[in-house]
């Protein structure tokens, strides 16, 4: 189960069961387990549990096992529709490749911690959108957090944060939404404004 998440994709226990042939009772047993030892961390969000290893202290001494052991460990192949996995909305925040990939990029710029804080950079960058993080703060609505990718399985913007980054996107059309589904398109003009805002390549 432990090699299942090295990928850094997050999975549910019945997966996590079905990957390491057990019983999904046995699974939830081993889980409670791993994570009483900090070796992986759950993500409650809905009536989902989503596990992951609990940081890359894990992740590299699996590796490094891994490398003494041999063997090879399945990839995580998603079955969503191409669209849709793509770019889509998640309530009223981006999701799919898009949003993680908005995640990964604002956490690597130094713009947004590990616990969803924004630098004082990160502040003047999303100012410069038209995003007021103070102004946010203040709002009934929890900030910023972690909500996990049913397609990705990892972490996209929720939040106002993440309602926030979407309106920017939709009114100044970086994307657009479709008129039957959650998907969103990204635009010639989105590909090169996140390329030129955020190091984004979309």
């Amino acid at each position: 189960m432990l090699f299942c998440l090295v990928d850094g994709r997050a999975r549910t226990s019945t997966e996590l069961a079905m990957a390491a042939n057990v019983s999904p009772s046995t699974a939830s047993a081993h889980l409670n387990r791993l994570k009483m030892e900090r070796l992986v961390k759950v993500l409650i969000q809905g009536k989902h549990r989503y596990y992951s290893l609990e940081g890359p202290n894990v992740a590299s001494t699996l590796e490094g096992l891994s490398v003494l052991a041999g063997g090879r460990r399945d990839r995580f192949v998603p079955n969503t529709p191409n669209r849709l996995r793509a770019a889509r909305t998640c309530y009223d925040h981006m999701a799919g490749t898009l949003g993680v990939s908005m995640h990964h990029r604002l956490q690597a710029l130094g713009w947004l911690s590990a616990d969803y804080a924004v630098s004082q950079d990160g502040g003047k960058a999303l100012a410069a959108l038209g995003i007021d993080v103070d102004a946010m703060r203040a709002l009934r609505r929890r900030f910023a957090y972690a909500c996990v990718d049913w397609s990705e399985r990892r972490p996209h913007i929720g939040g106002a944060l993440g309602a926030a980054l979407l309106e920017v996107a939709l009114k100044r059309k970086w994307v657009s939404r479709d008129l039957d589904s959650r998907t969103l398109g990204v635009t010639s003009l989105g590909r090169r404004e996140m390329l030129a805002r955020f190091g984004l390549r979309v």
